[in-house]
C-alpha cells in the first residue's frame, strides 16, 4: 500500500531573487533565516546566456551577484526577507558595495509574482523615509520582474562559500539604519 501525501502536508514554496553586492555575505543571510529551505548564489538581469563568473566580472554581460531564496511562506514572509534585504547592504550605493565596484554588484530585486513587486516597492519606500530622516540619499536599488531575467547558477565554488571558508571575505557595508519594522 503506498502513502499519499496530503496538500495539507506539503508547503507550498516561493522562490525570491535580491542582489546585494557581493553574493558569498548575503547568501549566509538568508540562509540562517528560519523558513528558509534553500539558497544559491548566481547570476541575473543581464544579456548573455550561461555567464561565467570571469565574463560577469568583466561587466560586460550586465548581470549582477544574486541570491536564490526558496522559502516557506508559512514560516517566513516575503517582506521579512525585504527587511533583511534592505538592511543588508547599501541600497543608496549605485553600482558598488563597500570595495566592490562594477555593475555586477549593483542592488537590484526580482520579483516572481505581483505581490512581490508591490512589497519591493512598499518597503523601499518605508526604508527610504527611514535613510532620509537619517540624512542618507536616494534608494538606488533595481526592482524588476523576474520573467525576463534567467537565473543562472554561479560556479560550485561560489555555493555556500562562506559555509566552505567561514573566515571568507564577507562583502557588505551597510547604512546602519534598521528597518522601521525591526524597531523595537
Amino acid at each position: 500500500m503506498s502513502r499519499e501525501s496530503s496538500p495539507e502536508s506539503t508547503p507550498e514554496l516561493s522562490r525570491a531573487y535580491f542582489a546585494t553586492g557581493c553574493f558569498w555575505g548575503a547568501e549566509r543571510r538568508f540562509w540562517k533565516l528560519g523558513g528558509v529551505i534553500s539558497t544559491s548564489v548566481g547570476y541575473m538581469g543581464g544579456v548573455r546566456p550561461a555567464p561565467s563568473y570571469e565574463q560577469v566580472c568583466t561587466g560586460v554581460t550586465g548581470h549582477a551577484e544574486t541570491v536564490e531564496v526558496l522559502f516557506d511562506p508559512s514560516v517566513i514572509s516575503y517582506r521579512r526577507l525585504l527587511e533583511e534585504f534592505w538592511v543588508m547592504h547599501d541600497p543608496t550605493s549605485l553600482n558598488q558595495q563597500g570595495g566592490d565596484i562594477g555593475t555586477q554588484y549593483r542592488s537590484a530585486i526580482f520579483t516572481t509574482t505581483a505581490e512581490q513587486y508591490n512589497d519591493a516597492l512598499a518597503t523601499r519606500e518605508l526604508y527610504q523615509v527611514a535613510l532620509s530622516a537619517d540624512g542618507i540619499g536616494p534608494i538606488v536599488t533595481q526592482i524588476e520582474d523576474a520573467t525576463p531575467h534567467p537565473y543562472w547558477p554561479a560556479e560550485e565554488y561560489h555555493q555556500k562559500y562562506l559555509k566552505k571558508n567561514p573566515h571568507g571575505y564577507d562583502c557588505h557595508s551597510s547604512t546602519g539604519v534598521v528597518f522601521p519594522s525591526l524597531v523595537k
